[in-house]
């Protein structure tokens, strides 16, 4: 008698790909409406299935992955960061994890890029100046931004996406590049200074560019590490919202401590706080560093490489845990 099919959940709409193959390989249920699941549905979740398929939306905690009853033995994050899962509980409950690294780090590194211009040049106060109909006339003085070239992009964390975020700052925009990273990184293809702490690429930088994993129990970036900012730097994360202390930049950023940010992750999301709505020194972008069709396409397929080779019983891609 043929075995049944492991069965697994899609906590989010995934790519029409990736959802065909795994409807071709388990028992699976969709989530053809994309809405987020409560904690009482992803706690039953856990009693229902023998997989999850989840997200960085997906706060799995230790209260769900204790959920009495759980037949979940593994989690596939769609994703490089998986803060979204208590990886200490995981591991004493045996529930394996894994994560999605490699196939994003191009598209990631572009939108760095992007928000780098985008920050230094005033692109949001301009276009809603536009938008607003309130330009006017032709101005030699009104709404300049900054020049990068020549100027020092500060990266914290000099990983995949660190380093290509580097690159395309050095090469692209003529920028020169100072990094904090914890280990020395001594073979890198470019020309770029490691600093001891973090306090000193702040202080040094005119651009600092967030590439560390988020899920610490403080954050990376806090607010003394802001304050060491120059009047004239922005602060730029697409890496993981709990990395920067959010109050902390919000504070900084009303009060004219700095000059400028540009942000694809926030510490709740999808909520972002109305006072950094309101701010016009601040590019706001939906968490869409891995967002092209090719990107999470990618990422999807790499989650079932890891399904597949769990219940194969064979090393996974990209095991966390």
């Amino acid at each position: 008698m043929k075995e049944p099919r492991p069965k697994v959940l899609a906590t989010v709409k995934l790519p029409e790909a990736v959802e065909s193959r795994l409807s071709s390989t388990y028992d699976v249920t969709l989530n053809t409406d994309n809405k987020f699941l409560s904690k009482d549905e992803l706690s039953r979740a856990m009693t229902q299935y023998n997989a999850l398929v989840s997200t960085i939306s997906d706060r799995l905690d230790k209260d769900i992955l204790c959920t009495t009853g759980r037949k979940v033995h593994m989690i596939a994050n769609v994703g490089v960061g998986y803060s979204n899962i208590d990886t200490n509980t995981a591991r004493s409950e045996s529930i394996t994890v894994s994560n999605t690294p490699d196939v994003l780090t191009d598209a990631t590194a572009d939108i760095a890029l992007l928000l780098i211009l985008a920050a230094t040049r005033g692109a949001y106060a301009a276009e809603k100046k536009l938008r607003e109909n309130q330009w006017n006339e032709f101005s030699l003085v009104q709404g300049l931004g900054s020049s990068v070239q020549g100027k020092v992009l500060g990266i914290i964390g000099m990983g995949r996406i660190g380093q290509a975020t580097a690159k395309r700052a050095i090469f692209g925009l003529g920028m020169k590049v100072i990094f904090f990273n914890r280990s020395v990184i001594t073979n890198l293809d470019f020309e770029a200074t490691q600093m001891d702490t973090i306090d000193e690429v702040m202080a040094s930088a005119d651009v600092v560019s967030i590439h560390v994993p988020g899920g610490g129990s403080s954050h990376l970036i806090n607010a003394s590490h802001i304050a060491k900012l120059k009047p004239t730097a922005y602060l730029i994360n697409t890496a993981r919202g709990d990395c920067v202390d959010q109050t902390a930049l919000i504070k900084a950023l009303t009060e004219n401590q700095i000059a400028g940010a540009g942000l694809d992750v926030y510490t709740q999301e999808p909520n972002v706080p109305d006072e950094l709505r309101k701010l016009d020194n601040v590019t706001l972008l939906p968490h869409i560093g891995s967002a092209t069709v090719e990107v999470r396409t990618a990422m999807g397929m790499l989650a079932v490489d890891n399904l597949d080779a769990f219940f194969a019983g064979v090393t996974l891609p990209s095991k966390v845990v």
